[in-house]
């Protein structure tokens, strides 16, 4: 089986995980959510599988690099850590509801590099400035970043959800955690993204420096994942230092989440700059 087939393929088993999960959610079908877990897994598998035999495709071709070098592979990352992060959290804290709220983003991360006309699945040679470890380094812990963003998100806006119908009374959703809970589980996700955020910022100035000569050129991308970096070191301030909770916290999560998005995607469709071509952090 070819990567690209292999990847077209996980494309469709994360959704039916997210159409499971959803059920779940609607349903309460428990044999749904214990099969939308063993479907995630079995994506994330062969969207291993997928990266590793793109990688070995990529040196049959004389070209070989790892698959992190465009949009197409970034997304298709993307998707991974997405789902790596979800299940070590659901096998942590067996909370399979988030699968809802969660698995959903990693298909359509897929989706769109699948089916979308702008993304080109080619495995392509890397320009000089991309030949460079700390390119591996830089994008793995942004992605790894992104991903727990990614999560945290999604347990924000069930937070959201869930503190709603408690104000209003309702037995909605009685089912899902407790506010509480999933405050915790947000916050410890925001945490561990945001230490990659930094590293991933690091280790790009290092990559910088050695493709451009300079650690910092205040780019489009640079400029909006400081800008993620600062939503996301006001939310960590606020919640040590001002004790805000609740919504506001979660509020905050949601938009930090959407600074992400624009960094990844605004910056290489809206704007121009150096790492226009690349498309991959």
């Amino acid at each position: 089986m070819t990567s690209s087939l292999a990847l077209s393929i996980v494309t469709f088993i994360y959704l039916g995980s997210s159409v499971l999960y959803l059920f779940y959610l609607v349903f309460r079908t428990r044999v749904a959510a214990t099969m939308g877990t063993w479907v995630a897994l079995g994506g994330f598998l062969l969207n291993t599988y997928g990266i590793i035999m793109r990688w070995i495709e990529s040196y049959d071709l004389g070209i070989g690099h790892a698959p992190l070098s465009n949009l197409y592979e970034s997304l298709v990352f993307f998707a991974w850590t997405i789902i790596l992060c979800y299940l070590i959290l659901e096998r942590k804290y067996g909370q399979k509801t988030v699968g809802a709220f969660v698995v959903p983003f990693a298909f359509f991360s897929m989706a769109y590099a699948s089916f979308s006309s702008s993304v080109d699945s080619r495995i392509q040679p890397l320009i000089p400035a991309l030949k460079s470890n700390w390119l591996i380094a830089h994008v793995v812990t942004c992605f790894l970043g992104y991903a727990a963003f990614a999560v945290a998100c999604g347990l924000s806006v069930m937070y959201l959800i869930k503190s709603k119908k408690q104000r209003a009374g309702s037995d909605g959703l009685k089912f899902l955690p407790d506010p509480p809970l999933i405050e915790d589980v947000s916050y410890k996700m925001i945490l561990i993204g945001f230490v990659l955020l930094s590293a991933g910022i690091i280790t790009g100035s290092v990559w910088a420096h050695s493709a451009w000569g300079t650690y910092w050129s205040w780019d489009p991308k640079e400029t909006w994942s400081l800008i993620t970096w600062i939503v996301y070191a006001v939310l960590l301030h606020a919640r040590y230092m001002k004790g805000w909770s609740g919504n506001r916290i979660a509020v905050i999560s949601i938009v930090g989440f959407c600074c992400v998005l624009f960094t990844y995607f605004g910056v290489n469709f809206l704007l121009s700059g150096l790492h226009s071509y690349a498309a991959s952090s």
